[in-house]
């Protein structure tokens, strides 16, 4: 039974899980979950991830979530992943344990965090909130430093001085693409201070191209439609048409 991947494209882990089955050519069933109309919390998906969160996959009667486990198990599992994704070495494979540890509470809560009270939040039906995204800031600033300064440190070109991507990188640049969506002055507010971060983005890219491409087109396009509502609702806009 072919492998199904629960998941929206909008959601930055769903994002990583995708480019990771293509890239390593793990054949699967993408079974669209759209946030936006909350199907995550409908009774045939909560059957599947009780918390009611994409990604999700069923592997036969083997049923798993969150990203990061689903990356391990999928590295693991599957002869046509290169070992450098998930290294058979124990010592290896704990650094990027750490790595997907330090994720988790600090790069992204402040991405995420930022992102919905500065941008998102009206298209979810909440209301924009400064005081958490002026917190959320300060931690995705710190990340930002703490990626640049410690996880970036030496001369490989991806995390942990490697000079191939692991899954801690698949997973970290999808969650960084979402500022994609933000004004691009405060995109490169946030960002032009830390150069290796911007270099080490664009390495994870190529080397999952032409997937990692396809698989944020929605990304995007979502931007595109955000500028446009953001622009109608300014005070005295009026349409051309």
């Amino acid at each position: 039974m072919k492998l199904k991947v629960y998941a929206d494209r909008m959601s930055q882990p769903s994002r990583a899980v995708i480019i990771f089955c293509k890239v390593n050519g793990i054949q699967f069933d993408e079974v669209l979950i759209n946030l936006a109309k909350r199907q995550q919390l409908s009774p045939d998906f909560i059957e599947i991830n009780p918390l009611g969160k994409v990604p999700a996959i069923v592997d036969g009667r083997f049923k798993l979530f969150e990203s990061h486990a689903i990356l391990i198990y999928l590295a693991s599992a599957f002869p046509s992943v290169a070992d450098h994704w998930y290294p058979n070495d124990l010592s290896k494979r704990a650094k990027i344990h750490s790595v997907l540890d330090w994720h988790h509470t600090n790069l992204r809560p402040g991405a995420a965090g930022y992102v919905m009270n500065s941008v998102l939040a009206p298209f979810l039906g909440r209301s924009l909130d400064s005081k958490a995204a002026a917190e959320a800031e300060k931690l995705l600033t710190k990340s930002l430093s703490t990626l640049e300064t410690f996880w970036l440190k030496g001369n490989g070109k991806f995390l942990l001085g490697s000079n191939q991507p692991s899954i801690a990188d698949l997973n970290l640049v999808c969650e960084l693409m979402q500022l994609q969506i933000l004004d691009e002055k405060d995109r490169l507010r946030l960002f032009s201070p830390y150069k290796k971060v911007e270099e080490w983005i664009e390495n994870t890219r190529k080397a999952t191209l032409p997937h990692f491409d396809v698989v944020h087109k929605i990304l995007y396009g979502a931007k595109d439609k955000f500028d446009k509502q953001l622009k109608m609702s300014k005070p005295g806009f009026q349409s051309k048409m």
